[in-house]
């Protein structure tokens, strides 16, 4: 019966994160993380009922070029990108933890070398984009730049607010250095700019950077989230100031017009239907500044809605 509970809170949690898809006979099996990434001897593998409920975040994805010095890494359904300098690489995020190699075989199918990524970065520290760092971060050595709101659950390996749900811990992994937002990442004549634009969770972390196509500058956001997913609300908040949080983050956010929207859930940017038009010979397929903005007035009503109905189902306001 524990199991069987486990099980339902598990699928609770993660429900609200992506629309699930049917089953893919690609998925690869679990894989298992070197000693230096198993704290305690354990086994870091994805849930069997996560792998069902969300097959393309194990889906391999042929690697490619987004725009500028941009590439997209990740798989089927989880966002992992490289930027490529002429000093070295940046990475953004990890996936689960089997998404890790899969980034790593990636960089290399793309002709670059993992021992040349120099930073590691993070959007938010949710097992389905942290779950790969530690891994990522024992094979290339690079160090770790993640925020302070962030922190204690990248290091602790937990998902805030619901610690005793273990189904949805991810590798720890130690932070190097807390990025503050406004505060900038440099390297090779690329600057990334972070955005602290809490709520999904505490220290969610929106990357800014320009870009050069066809001779043209082009502002590209990599934004973390804004969905309430699984978060709890009211009465009883994920995490103390939440609803604040998401409220701050649309009010930033609301004159936010990049030319280039990316996600950690490609779904959410348009990223594979982007892709097919530049496959079709559309260099600029990426470039839509409407984007962002049509997706951040969707998310704002999902949680005015999102809350109001958490709140009635408290029988009160938060």
């Amino acid at each position: 019966m524990k199991k069987v509970l486990a099980c339902a809170a598990l699928v609770a949690l993660v429900a609200g994160c992506a629309a699930p898809a049917k089953p893919s006979p690609n998925a690869p099996p679990a894989v298992q993380a070197p000693a230096e990434a198993q704290p305690e001897g354990r086994t870091w593998s994805t849930p069997d009922a996560i792998r069902e409920m969300f097959p393309t975040w194990l889906e391999p994805a042929e690697p490619f070029r987004v725009i500028g010095n941009i590439y997209y890494i990740g798989s089927k359904g989880l966002g992992l990108y490289l930027v490529t300098t002429p000093d070295g690489d940046i990475l953004i995020d990890g996936g689960l933890p089997e998404n890790a190699d899969m980034a790593l075989a990636s960089i290399r199918k793309l002709g670059f070398d993992p021992a040349d990524v120099k930073i590691l970065l993070n959007t938010h520290a949710h097992f389905d984009h942290s779950g790969g760092l530690a891994r990522l971060k024992q094979v290339t050595g690079a160090p770790f730049y993640a925020s302070e709101g962030d922190r204690s659950a990248l290091e602790g390996g937990f998902y805030l607010g619901s610690e005793d749900l273990h189904e949805v811990d991810a590798p720890p992994v130690k932070v190097d250095h807390v990025i503050a937002d406004g505060e900038t990442v440099s390297l090779g004549g690329t600057t990334l700019t972070a955005r602290i634009t809490p709520g999904h969770t505490r220290g969610c972390t929106s990357w800014w950077l320009t870009v050069e196509e066809a001779g043209k500058p082009y502002d590209v956001l990599l934004f973390c989230s804004a969905t309430v997913a699984a978060n709890r609300l009211a009465p009883d908040p994920q995490y103390d100031g939440i609803v604040d949080d998401y409220r701050h983050t649309f009010e930033i956010t609301k004159d936010w017009k990049p030319d280039v929207f990316l996600a950690n859930h490609p779904e959410f940017s348009g990223l594979w239907k982007a892709r097919a038009r530049q496959e079709a010979g559309d260099l600029l397929a990426f470039v839509d500044d409407t984007a962002f903005p049509a997706y951040i007035q969707a998310m704002q009503a999902d949680f005015e809605k999102q809350l109001a109905k958490q709140q009635a189902a408290a029988g009160g306001t938060d």
